[in-house]
């Protein structure tokens, strides 16, 4: 992307990035989405971000919050105009919570800003809270603190229970490690603001289900490079969870077919070998309406990952990521018992072979952090326009295959 120069910023901007979080319950289970817009300049290193104020305007008011968030509450990092009110936002129909950033507390009669605010129906976050007075002047009438939890604990602590004492909820923000999460978790946070799945979670040594052996075996069969059609059906007509999901899939308003499908076989062949993978991945996670959470997550990186690619097998790469995190299960099982090619295993194992810089890039950006996009020798700017645009779609299909187990 060439440097974008704007009269009105006085940083000079070559990547422009629009980053989005979930917030979750201590329970993983998904509260909002947190939205912001951040910027590299020329040489690779990150913009304040009162430098790029007009850039976020500009970015907030062409972005589909509804489409990004589903029905979920949206944080929407503030700037100057965003507070007045004078950019047009899309909200979701959970509504729109303000990040008043620090620099915002400065504003003259910030106060009286925030009251307009709440009046017009937005909630109130005091992003990166440190406790200092401008923010405990408008502790009275914020909804949630976000607090780093990478700092000290014992400082941690002291704005915890500073901020809980006000009556205000305590977002963990930065919740993206073990360590950190714990930290937050101990400090007793309402919430946590990270990537839905650790990098690197704590593996757990375990035997398969019948169903999730039926789940993987699917898996197995849908990524050959010749797919045994007939095994397919058998191997959907044998599980009626998967026959339950895919039946309900192919006839859900995402597929706007004239009349209902009753066969298995015929809903194999409609659905295909990508939304097959879906099928088998929502019934490993067991998806439900009430947990959508986590499969939308899960379809998003697989989604990203492709896009990011334009090749099928990073579809691959990214749903059996995803899913190996939020299953806790080691990355070697799931290779040998879906029996992926060695490029997809490759990618899998070190963020190697064609894919693997793809699952990095994409990994960095659910942290936050552009310059690790950067780091993998794609740009930043394609990444994140790539991970946003297929999130409409994994919304889609995991709304179709979040249905209720059968008894």
């Amino acid at each position: 992307m060439s440097v974008i120069d704007d009269p009105s910023t006085p940083a000079r901007v070559s990547e422009i990035s629009v980053l989005r979080q979930p917030v979750v319950y201590v329970d993983r289970s998904v509260y909002g989405y947190a939205v912001r817009v951040a910027a590299l300049d020329p040489a690779g290193e990150a913009v304040p971000e009162h430098d790029i104020a007009g850039f976020a305007d500009a970015e907030y008011a062409r972005l589909d919050l509804p489409r990004l968030a589903g029905d979920r509450v949206v944080f929407l990092r503030a700037t100057p105009r965003v507070l007045r009110g004078e950019v047009g936002l899309l909200r979701p129909p959970s509504g729109v919570v303000l990040e008043i950033t620090p620099e915002l507390t400065h504003l003259p009669d910030v106060g009286g800003l925030v009251a307009v605010a709440r009046e017009r129906g937005l909630g109130i976050a005091l992003a990166d809270y440190t406790g200092t007075v401008a923010q405990d002047a408008l502790l009275d009438q914020a909804d949630f603190v976000k607090i780093d939890v990478g700092r000290g604990y014992d400082r941690l602590a002291m704005l915890v229970a500073r901020a809980q004492g006000a009556g205000v909820l305590v977002i963990a923000e930065r919740a993206d490690t073990r360590e950190r999460i714990k930290a937050g978790l101990d400090l007793g946070v309402e919430m946590l603001q990270g990537p839905m799945f650790e990098r690197d979670p704590e593996t757990v040594g375990r035997s398969f289900t019948a169903g999730e052996l039926q789940c993987l075996e699917l898996l197995q069969l849908l990524t050959q490079d010749h797919i045994d059609q007939a095994a397919v059906v058998r191997t959907v007509g044998t599980d009626p969870e998967l026959v339950m999901r895919v039946l309900h899939l192919v006839n859900a308003s995402t597929f706007a077919l004239r009349r209902k499908v009753d066969s298995v076989h015929q809903a194999v062949v409609l659905v295909g070998p990508h939304q097959l993978s879906a099928v088998a991945m929502a019934s490993l996670v067991d998806a439900q309406p009430t947990t959508i959470g986590p499969l939308w997550s899960i379809l998003t990186r697989a989604l990203s990952c492709r896009a990011v690619t334009g090749a099928d097998a990073a579809y691959t790469v990214g749903l059996l990521s995803a899913v190996a995190a939020h299953q806790r299960i080691a990355v070697d099982d799931l290779v040998e018992r879906t029996g992926v090619s060695a490029d997809v295993a490759d990618a899998l194992r070190s963020f190697s072979g064609p894919y693997g810089p793809a699952l990095a890039a994409v990994l960095a950006l659910e942290e936050n952090d552009i310059e690790g996009v950067r780091a993998t020798g794609l740009e930043p700017y394609d990444v994140a326009q790539a991970c946003l645009a297929v999130v409409p779609e994994a919304l889609a299909t995991a709304t179709a295959l979040a249905v209720a187990a059968p008894a």
